[in-house]
């Protein structure tokens, strides 16, 4: 999504989860508790918190790339980065965007998330 909406309204939500099927499964995930988990580790892991800023810096610089400049959500990111947890659909989706190893939550509750693409396409 773009920075900022037709209507004029900043938006700093980039990476989007569209399947229904996975945005489902997501937010299944998210009822576990494992956002508040995730948030707690931040606080004490000082390379977990370190790799998370950089993956907030990254999804900052792929919008940035974008070149339409939003002063209203200038180091803004999505999903509670660089410093909570607040939406799993978020994290997931700039892992898949970006793939592994760049969003080290975001990698993890992938791999949390049940094989739902196995049995049916998002269509």
């Amino acid at each position: 999504t773009p920075p900022r909406l037709s209507n004029g309204e900043p938006f700093p939500t980039f990476y989007y989860a569209t399947c229904p099927r996975l945005t489902a499964a997501i937010s299944t995930l998210e009822t576990t508790g494992m956002m508040e988990e995730m948030t707690s580790r931040l606080e004490t892991d000082a390379e977990l918190a370190g790799a998370y800023a950089a993956a907030h810096d990254d999804y900052i610089a792929a919008r940035s790339a974008l070149k339409i400049d939003v002063p209203e959500v200038e180091n803004i990111s999505a999903g509670g980065m660089p410093n909570r947890v607040k939406c799993l659909h978020s994290l997931i989706a700039h892992s898949l965007s970006a793939g592994p190893g760049v969003n080290p939550l975001g990698d993890e509750a992938l791999a949390e998330l049940p094989e739902w693409w196995k049995h049916l396409s998002c269509e």
